[in-house]
C-alpha cells in the first residue's frame, strides 16, 4: 500500500511546490519619522539655528550630534522590521537642516550598508527645517521630484514662511508611484488661531493630488508627514476628505488607517497629558482594492519600542526626546515614528 501513496506524492509534489509559490508575498514598509530639529553644529546665518551650535543655547556640540544620528539611524533600522525582518524601504523625514545631515544620517553605520538614497530641497523655513525623502535604492528609483512652495501670509499681510510640500515619482519594484512628505505649519499661538495656515496647507496638498490624477487618473499617491493636526481635523474632514473606514472609500477617495489609532487613544506624540497623531501616512483607495498583481495596502502602525519611551519624570511615557524642559536628555526624537506596509502576492 506505500509504493502507490510514494508514487502519488512524487506525481503531485511539483504543484504543492508550485501551490507554495503561489503563496508567497513581497512586501514593502512606507515610514515617517519626525527627526526633532536635526541640526548640523555650523552656524548658518540665513537661518535661525543659532541655539543649535556648540556656543549657543542648546550646546550643541558635536558630539551630542552624533549621538543623535546614532540614536536615529538605531530607530529608523527597525521600524516595522517585526513585520517584515526587513529595514524600511521608503522613509519620509523632517525637520532636518539640509542634505548634509541626511548624508550623515545614512552613512552611519547602522545605515549604510542598506544603500539608501536621498531627495532633498531647501525650504524658506525660518527655523531653516525640511522635509526630505530616503529611499532603498534596491526597491526604488525615483523618475522625477518637485518642492512646492506653500504660501502664507500673516494678519499684517508679511511673508510666512514655511516648509515645501516634497513630491517624488518613482518605480516601487515595477509599480509607479507617488510619494508627498509634508510638515505643516504648528499649532503655534493654539489650535484655532494656527487652523488656516494648516488649511491651505491641506488645499495645496488636494491641489497637488488631483494635478497627479488629472495627469494619471490611476496614479497610486501616498501622503505622509507631520501635519500638526488629528485625522479628526477640519484639515483631512473638510479640505482632503480622508475616510477612516474602508467601507466608506470610493474610487476618487483617500484612506486615513491613522483616524481607527486616534479613536483608540493611540498617539505619535504628547503635549500636557493629552496624545495626537499628527504623524500621519493616507493615500489613494486603489491601494486597498488593487488590480490583480500590485501593490495593495496590509496594515499600518506607530513605532514604540520602550527604549524611544521615556521611562520616568515630568515626560514619563512620552517619546524620549533629545532636549526635555531645556535640558539635554540624549534621546532621540519628541515623535513617534509611524509606518505601513504594502503587499502583493508573487507569482
Amino acid at each position: 500500500m506505500l509504493k502507490p501513496i510514494i508514487y502519488l506524492l512524487i506525481l503531485l509534489s511539483p504543484l504543492i511546490i508550485q501551490a507554495q509559490e503561489k503563496n508567497k508575498y513581497q512586501v514593502r514598509t512606507i515610514a515617517f519619522y519626525n527627526l526633532e530639529n536635526l541640526f548640523d553644529t555650523k552656524n548658518d546665518t540665513l537661518i535661525f539655528d543659532d541655539d543649535r551650535t556648540p556656543e549657543g543655547k542648546d550646546g550643541w556640540t558635536q558630539e551630542r550630534y552624533l549621538k543623535k544620528i546614532e540614536n536615529l539611524s538605531k530607530v529608523i533600522v527597525q521600524i516595522g522590521k517585526i513585520n517584515t525582518n526587513a529595514t524600511p524601504d521608503i522613509i519620509g523625514v523632517c525637520e532636518v537642516e539640509n542634505k548634509s545631515v541626511l548624508i550623515d544620517l545614512t552613512n552611519h553605520p547602522n545605515l549604510k550598508e542598506k544603500n539608501y538614497g536621498i531627495v532633498h530641497f531647501d525650504s524658506p523655513d525660518e527655523r531653516g527645517i525640511d522635509v526630505g525623502l530616503l529611499y532603498s535604492k534596491s526597491a526604488f528609483i525615483p523618475t522625477s521630484f518637485a518642492s512646492h512652495r506653500l504660501l502664507l501670509f500673516n494678519d499684517d499681510g508679511e511673508r510666512d514662511y514655511t516648509r515645501d510640500q516634497l513630491v517624488v515619482e518613482g518605480m516601487l519594484d515595477t509599480e509607479k508611484m507617488y510619494f508627498i512628505i509634508n510638515h505643516w505649519p504648528s499649532r503655534s499661538g493654539g489650535e484655532l488661531r494656527s487652523r488656516p495656515f494648516r488649511l491651505e496647507a491641506a488645499k495645496l496638498n488636494k491641489r497637488i493630488i488631483d494635478s497627479l490624477k488629472r495627469y494619471d487618473p490611476n496614479a497610486k499617491i501616498i501622503a505622509m508627514g507631520d501635519f500638526n493636526d488629528d485625522p479628526v481635523d477640519h484639515s483631512f474632514k473638510k479640505i482632503l476628505k480622508v475616510k477612516g473606514k474602508i467601507k466608506q472609500l470610493d474610487s476618487m477617495s483617500l484612506f486615513g488607517p491613522m483616524e481607527k489609532m486616534y479613536k483608540k487613544g493611540m498617539g505619535s506624540l504628547a503635549y500636557r497629558d493629552k496624545w495626537n497623531i499628527f504623524d500621519q501616512i493616507y493615500f489613494t483607495s486603489n491601494f486597498v482594492q488593487p488590480p490583480e498583481g500590485s501593490y495593495a495596502y496590509w496594515k499600518a502602525g506607530i513605532y514604540t519600542p520602550s527604549y524611544i519611551i521615556d521611562p520616568k519624570g515630568k515626560y514619563k511615557g512620552y517619546p524620549l526626546r533629545t532636549y526635555a524642559g531645556g535640558n539635554y536628555v540624549g534621546g532621540y526624537s519628541d515623535h513617534f515614528p509611524v509606518y505601513m506596509h504594502l503587499i502583493k502576492k508573487v507569482y
